[in-house]
C-alpha cells in the first residue's frame, strides 16, 4: 500500500524536506487502514506536521503514549528526566509524585508503568493537552487543570515534582523546527526573555509543594541551568541544587531539594 498517484511515500516526504523519508514512510504505511488514509497521513506530514502526531503515538523509553495535534509532543531527551523521576520515586514508599507543565503527561506515565504503587497527578494549562494526558495515565490518576501552581489544591504536596516548563528564549523561536513552529501551541515553548520565566514560577512556590524531602526535577537547556540554580538559591526556601547532564550535552535535569534533602550532589552547576 502506498500514496499512489503522486509518487511514492517516500519519494513525497523526501521532496518536502523529511532527513528520514524511508524510515517514516514505513511508520505511515504500518498506521494507515487503507490507502485513503495513508494519502490523508501523507498529506500532513508534507505539510509539516509532526510524524507523531498524524499517526497518534510517540515511543518514549519502550513505552508508547498518545498525542494529538495541538499538543506538544514529548521529546526523546526527557527521557533523561523521566529517568531521574522514576529513581527519585523508587526511593520511596507510595510516592507521590506530580508532573507540572504536563502536556500529554510523560513523565507521570511512565512513573505510574514503572513504579508499583506511586500516586501520580498531573497539571496543566490547557485543557486539550489534559484530555490526551488522560488517555496515557492510569484510571487513579488526578488531573488539574490551571495555571501554574493556582491549579492545585491548597496544601497538597509531593515527593517528586518533575516538569518541562516552557524554556525557549524568545529570540530562539525563529531557529527552532518548522514542525514545532507551526503545529504546537507556542505558550508550551516559549520561556519568556531568557526562558526562564516559568523556571521562576515554580521554584517561587514549590517549598510549599514539596513534601519533607521531596525533589524538585525540571529539565532545561545545559546553558539556563546555572541562572536556575541561581533563581532556586535566591528564594531562600529550597535546599541543596545540582544537576545532571544527558548524552547530548544539550540537556540537563535541575535537581532542587526541600530543605532537609541532605543531597549529595552528583555535579554542582558549572561556573
Amino acid at each position: 500500500m502506498d500514496a499512489g498517484g503522486q509518487g511514492t511515500t517516500a519519494t513525497r516526504l523526501r521532496a518536502s524536506g523529511s532527513v528520514f523519508a524511508e524510515e517514516e514512510a514505513e511508520v505511515l504505511r504500518a498506521a494507515a487502514r487503507d490507502a485513503d488514509e495513508l494519502e490523508a497521513m501523507t498529506r500532513r506530514r508534507e505539510a509539516g506536521e509532526f510524524l507523531e502526531q498524524v499517526v497518534g503515538e510517540v515511543e518514549v523509553m519502550g513505552e508508547r503514549l498518545v498525542v494529538a495535534p495541538g499538543v506538544f509532543v514529548p521529546r526523546q531527551r526527557t527521557a533523561l528526566l523521566i529517568g531521574e523521576a522514576v529513581r527519585e520515586a523508587r526511593a520511596r514508599r507510595a510516592p507521590r509524585v506530580l508532573e507540572m507543565c504536563a502536556g500529554a503527561a510523560p513523565v507521570a506515565a511512565l512513573v505510574a508503568r514503572s513504579v508499583p504503587g506511586a500516586r501520580v497527578h498531573a497539571a496543566d494549562v490547557d485543557d486539550a493537552a489534559l484530555a490526551v494526558a488522560r488517555q496515557n495515565l492510569p484510571a487513579g490518576a488526578v488531573l488539574h487543570l490551571g495555571d501554574g501552581w493556582a491549579a492545585l489544591p491548597p496544601g497538597e504536596r509531593f515527593d517528586v515534582i518533575a516538569a518541562v516548563p516552557p524554556y525557549v528564549p524568545r529570540d530562539r523561536l525563529a531557529l527552532m523546527p518548522r514542525e514545532a513552529r507551526e503545529h504546537e501551541p507556542t505558550a508550551a515553548l516559549l520561556g519568556g526573555e531568557d526562558g526562564l520565566d516559568h523556571v521562576r514560577t515554580l521554584f517561587a512556590g514549590a517549598a510549599d509543594r514539596l513534601a519533607r524531602r521531596g525533589v524538585l526535577l525540571l529539565e532545561l537547556h545545559h546553558g539556563q541551568c546555572r541562572a536556575a540554580a541561581e533563581v532556586a538559591r535566591a528564594t531562600g526556601r529550597l535546599g541543596a541544587v545540582d544537576q545532571v547532564l544527558g548524552a547530548d550535552d544539550g540537556t540537563a535535569v535541575l535537581r532542587v531539594r526541600d530543605p532537609a534533602g541532605n543531597l549529595i550532589p552528583i555535579q554542582q552547576p558549572a561556573d
